[in-house]
Formats: C-alpha cells, sequence, structure tokens
C-alpha cells in the first residue's frame, strides 16, 4: 500500500466508508482536529511519568475510535454505549477528585512545560468538540456509538486536561498565574 493515492491532489477524499467529500467538509475536520488532539497528546506523553502515560495511552485509543466513527468507519472493536458512558464516569470522577480540595480561579495557561503542553491539548480538544458539535445531526457509521456520547467524551476530556496541567505544575513545583 502506497502513501499516496493522488486522488486528493484536486482537493476530495474519501471517507473510510468510500464516500467522497471535499478536504474542508465539517466532517473532515472534526476527525482530523481529534487526530491533532491525538498527536499533541503524544507530544505530552514525553514530558509525563508512568502513570499519567499509561491513562493517556487509553485515551489515545478512546480517540482514534472516536476518530473513526467521525470518519464513517466500521470500527472492529467499538466503545459501546456502556463502554463510552464508563469512560465518561471515568474522567468525571478524576477531575471531581482534583476538585474537592481546590478552589479553581481563572488562570494563564503555561508554567511547566509540560503543563503548557496540556493546556494545549486542552484548546485542541475544545476546538475538536466543536467541529464535532457542527456535524452533530450527521449519522456516525458505527451503531453502537451516539454521537452526543463522543462528545461528552471529548467535552470531559478537556476537563480532565485542564486538571492535568494544574497537576503536571505541582509536580514540577510550578506555581500557576493566576488571575
Amino acid at each position: 500500500m502506497k502513501i499516496y493515492t493522488k486522488t486528493g491532489d484536486k482537493g476530495m477524499t474519501s471517507l473510510a466508508d468510500g464516500q467522497r467529500v471535499s478536504k474542508c467538509c465539517e466532517r473532515l475536520e472534526a476527525y482530523g482536529t481529534v487526530d491533532e488532539l491525538n498527536s499533541q497528546l503524544g507530544l505530552l506523553m514525553t514530558y509525563c511519568g508512568e502513570q499519567d502515560n499509561n491513562f493517556l495511552m487509553e485515551v489515545q485509543r478512546n480517540l482514534f475510535v472516536v476518530g473513526g466513527c467521525l470518519a464513517g468507519a466500521e470500527i472492529d472493536k467499538p466503545l459501546s454505549t456502556e463502554g463510552m458512558e464508563a469512560e465518561i464516569d471515568r474522567l468525571t470522577a478524576i477531575v471531581e477528585e482534583a476538585q474537592e480540595d481546590k478552589r479553581f480561579h481563572f488562570i494563564l495557561p503555561g508554567g511547566s512545560r509540560a503543563a503548557a503542553i496540556a493546556h494545549v491539548c486542552r484548546t485542541v480538544c475544545r476546538r475538536a468538540e466543536r467541529a464535532m458539535l457542527r456535524v452533530e445531526s450527521e449519522k456516525i457509521k458505527d451503531k453502537s456509538e451516539k454521537s452526543d456520547g463522543l462528545v461528552r467524551y471529548v467535552n470531559r476530556l478537556s476537563d480532565y486536561l485542564f486538571i492535568l496541567a494544574r497537576k503536571l505544575n505541582v509536580d514540577s513545583n510550578t506555581k500557576d498565574v493566576i488571575l
């Protein structure tokens, strides 16, 4: 299999189901942004410890499924509706636990290099969520997924990435800049 097909040279590409679409269509923007987030998470992982990396690797796998669903792929091992709810609950629990002892203020993104990259991931995640919402009315091919579950997962993931950025600053003895 070649890395190039030349079929996209005129601004069109194929979705996973073979449908030809413009490279600037909303669906392509959505799964492209999810892919960008996944790549940014890979960069973030180069600055994190083993425990955070293990969790982020699971997130990357989930995002691969999310992107595949947005692309219309028939996923071999899709996240079931129950599985997606479990992942949302897992992220929610992490965020809620972090909020128990802390008051959150508006903070400037940055601090340690790892935290700064986590903030970049958070903002890309928010952009992915907005892109997904623009295609929400379109049917996602994988029959076991619901688009609202995918959007809720990505929404909660951005909350988690905010918490992770704060944690990474604590881990490196770097203070957040509070407005």
